[in-house]
């Protein structure tokens, strides 16, 4: 349906008149006094079907989740709860017996919200491991293991953390997951494509033995209540469920999370604007629902603040970034030399967003100065052999937005970028260069890019793509097989370790092994293969 308001700006009111949400529910899902009375009423057996997690840790703070969930996969969205408020307790502990409470909480569970909490946990020691659970009426949660940031002084030796990409549930099971959870981790990056959008028919549903889905499941999301549903058969993976247990996350959306490689507000698909920002609300809603986000993601109509700078003392600052919600349309003319793409006025980021990227980095005093992204930096000419072509949904789209960028990180001197990506169901590294044309310009930083954990199925070590991406100089690595990237991060190097997967389809039973493994020096950007990988 369209939207009735024709206006482009969309105030508070107006979301609370387009999607029903209160106020109260947002102050309520993210925390109350401890002292509050509780609601009253009983609570359905086995609520927790969606499990727990931690995200954006602070040095003093974590946000909490959980939703009530006893029939996740309930096609009204509801995920099985009666319409009614519901206090859920959270206790953080030093150990995980609980006998070392630190903080105890409450937080109202109401059902404009999904059943939803975030409790923002605050007053928490600095650089620590805690664990958490929820209870509501007699119900216990299973125990989530979280990690605070260290202090904005600290100096730590060593951060673990791995990269997360594009999961779309039907190709295949989340077997990276159940690596990743194996690993002593402190923390994940989801860099975008938590759900897909698309339909799940008997096309394109390779993922083998999961009985047989609903009707419901068959259509396109559009609506609040079918992006909560897809967010619940997500979510339903025990996989993916012990991985969002075992560490904090940080997130981030891409494109599949609303439409299929949307701009603003504009939708590939044609929608008019009125229509495609209802669409944009109702995504970003069930997104916030379903994810540990705390206050200052919450949506307000069809914007959604999500770039925000998370810092681990002076280790790393990672930029949580957005492509997505404020760059300029797809340029028309497809990428030839001097065209629409080379504009100073386009933008990937939108003015505020690289205003606030560029004063962060220049102010850094961080070791790695880390940006969590979406879409791939590096430019790829995509044409083998004489004369050259791009992709205009990537950086390759925005020049003048990614020299923007460049002349940031060598003009104040930027320690040791790193460029964190997912989006392109591929493992990938890249050296970023001063000049692209020029092989032997120097490196200003380098890239990850992270294979999708299940979209496009099985995949191979190599495909079609392989000549494309490796006839440019600067790629080092090319692998089309499904994982995820795991990172050990000191204050002398970044190890990055990409890991593959042989099968994902028949079952969750695969074997994991290394692709590669990379060494980045602090002060020498680029890429340094080491053994324990082939390439």
């Amino acid at each position: 349906m369209p939207m009735t308001d024709q206006s482009p700006s969309y105030n508070r009111r107006t979301f609370l008149a387009l999607t029903g949400i209160s106020a109260a529910s947002y102050a309520l899902g993210t925390g109350v006094d401890a002292h509050a009375a509780p609601t009253r009423g009983a609570v359905p057996d086995s609520p927790y079907r969606l499990g727990v997690a931690s995200g954006d840790p602070g040095s003093d703070s974590v946000v909490l989740w959980t939703r009530l969930a006893p029939e996740p996969l309930a096609e009204d969205g509801h995920g099985g709860m009666p319409r009614r408020d519901y206090t859920v307790e959270y206790e953080v502990a030093t150990d995980d017996r609980f006998r070392r409470v630190a903080k105890r909480g409450r937080a109202v569970a109401r059902p404009d919200l999904a059943h939803a909490v975030h409790p923002h946990v605050k007053g928490l020691e600095p650089g620590r491991e805690y664990f958490y659970r929820f209870r509501a009426g007699g119900e216990i949660s299973p125990v989530g293991r979280t990690r605070t940031a260290p202090a904005a002084g600290a100096r730590p030796e060593r951060l673990a953390f791995a990269m997360a990409s594009c999961q779309a549930w039907y190709h295949g099971h989340y077997t990276a997951y159940r690596d990743m959870a194996e690993q002593d981790l402190d923390l994940v990056l989801f860099l975008g494509d938590y759900i897909y959008e698309y339909g799940i028919t008997a096309a394109n549903l390779w993922r083998q033995g999961t009985g047989a889905l609903g009707s419901a499941h068959a259509a396109a999301t559009l609506t609040l209540e079918q992006y909560r549903l897809r967010y619940s058969l997500t979510r339903t993976d025990p996989n993916l469920q012990a991985a969002h247990a075992r560490a904090p996350w940080l997130v981030t959306t891409d494109d599949h999370e609303v439409e299929n490689n949307y701009a603003d507000e504009v939708s590939q698909y044609g929608a008019g604007p009125e229509d495609f920002r209802r669409r944009r609300a109702v995504a970003y809603r069930a997104w916030y629902e379903n994810q540990p986000l705390g206050d200052a993601s919450l949506p307000s109509g069809p914007d959604m603040r999500l770039y925000r700078r998370v810092r681990y003392g002076r280790l790393a600052e990672f930029n949580v970034l957005d492509t997505r919600q404020y760059r300029d349309p797809v340029p028309a003319d497809g990428g030839v030399p001097d065209g629409d793409h080379t504009d100073p006025r386009r933008s990937i980021l939108g003015g505020d967003q690289e205003e606030w990227l560029y004063a962060g980095l220049r102010a850094s005093r961080a070791t790695w100065n880390v940006l969590a992204q979406q879409v791939v930096m590096a430019r790829i000419d995509r044409t083998v052999g004489s004369g050259t072509s791009y992709s205009m949904d990537q950086w390759d789209g925005f020049t003048a937005n990614r020299q923007r960028l460049f002349d940031v990180l060598t003009e104040h001197r930027v320690a040791n970028p790193l460029v964190l990506t997912g989006d392109i169901h591929r493992h990938a590294a890249a050296d970023l260069k001063a000049d692209f044309t020029d092989p032997d310009s120097a490196t200003i930083g380098t890239e990850l890019i992270t294979t999708s954990v299940a979209s496009d199925g099985d995949g191979a070590d190599t495909d079609n793509l392989a000549p494309i991406w490796l006839g440019n100089p600067h790629v080092r690595l090319y692998n089309a097989r499904r994982g995820y990237v795991q990172v050990d991060m000191t204050p002398t190097e970044v190890t990055s370790d990409f890991k593959v997967i042989d099968q994902i389809e028949a079952d969750d039973g695969g074997t994991v092994t290394s692709a590669a493994r990379f060494v980045t020096e602090a002060g020498r950007p680029g890429l340094t293969p080491v053994s324990g990988g082939t390439q």
